[in-house]
């Protein structure tokens, strides 16, 4: 990010290019103190390994997932028969008592067996909140829009941290299953730091799998399905997922936390007038999660 506060314009396109060519970029020096993320990922750490009947008392009924935990073999990728092997933990904005978007927007679940760690995770969002507003003010210059394009737009975004634990595989995972199944983000942009072990990978134009490496301590972005829309694939939401290790690394978790960066509920997706005819309905934001959450099998 030094770049983009020395020559702004600069960054914006060698961004917009890396995304239009594939739908990832990799950014360095973002400005999230490695403290937050370190401290989280320690604490996320230590939740996931309590006894499952502890973590599934902060599982919350009828809520898509949204809020709290979600155990192994719950979400499974759009047209994929097996659930993926992890389980998760989400994190949202805070919103005040009475607030319109209170329906769709729920509180946050406390977590007190691990001493910090709900303010760990409201530490991370709101960093990676912070950097994601940044980001997309680049996409706008970018896109030859206001600068500003966005940030009534993702103000109140329904935005979700989602701190991830692929346990380690033993002998007898289901053939087939791997730790995230082949899949587009449903949000705006995600932002992703935090990976150390290997496995995500992108398909390509060509129709190839490619491995995602990131230097430590760099952000992942990658664009999603909103944004695609909205631009009409001019950046595209491009599949993801992420394989099962190799047998001398099976032994070994990996966790992660993506920053899945949302619009605010109400925000009207209505392709922009580039990229040739419009490939897409408009559409509410929140209609469109709920649809994409009903795909996965978390509502």
């Amino acid at each position: 990010m030094k770049l983009y506060k020395e020559d702004f314009a600069g960054f914006s396109q060698e961004l917009g290019s890396w995304f239009v060519g594939f739908g990832f970029a990799i950014v360095s020096d973002h400005g999230v103190e490695k403290s937050i993320i370190d401290h989280a990922l320690d604490q996320a750490k230590a939740f996931f390994a309590l006894p499952l009947e502890t973590k599934a008392r902060y599982t919350v009924k009828g809520g898509s997932g949204q809020r709290g935990y979600t155990g192994l073999g719950v979400e499974t990728a759009k047209d994929h028969t097996f659930a993926d092997l992890k389980e998760f933990w989400h994190h949202g904005r805070t919103l005040p008592d009475g607030h319109r978007y209170n329906a769709m927007m729920p509180a946050n679940v406390a977590m007190p067996e691990i001493p910090g760690f709900d303010a760990s995770q409201q530490a991370m969002f709101e960093a990676f909140d912070a950097l994601g507003k940044q980001i997309l003010r680049a996409i706008a210059m970018f896109l030859a829009l206001p600068i500003d394009y966005f940030d009534e737009k993702v103000a109140l975004g329904n935005s979700v941290l989602r701190t991830l634990h692929y346990p380690a595989l033993e002998a007898g995972v289901t053939p087939g299953a791997i730790r995230a199944g082949a899949h587009g983000d449903i949000n705006v942009i995600t932002l992703l730091l935090g990976a150390q072990e290997p496995g995500l990978q992108l398909l390509d134009k060509e129709g190839n799998w490619q491995s995602v490496t990131a230097p430590e301590g760099c952000v992942v972005i990658n664009i999603g399905d909103m944004l695609a829309r909205l631009t009409n694939d001019l950046l595209p939401s491009t599949i993801h997922r992420v394989i099962n290790p190799m047998p001398e690394r099976a032994g070994i978790a990996r966790y992660s936390a993506p920053f899945f960066l949302h619009f605010s509920p109400d925000v009207l997706i209505k392709t922009l007038p580039m990229n040739g005819p419009p490939n897409y309905k408009p559409i509410r934001a929140q209609d469109f999660l709920e649809e994409r959450l009903r795909e996965i099998k978390l509502a």
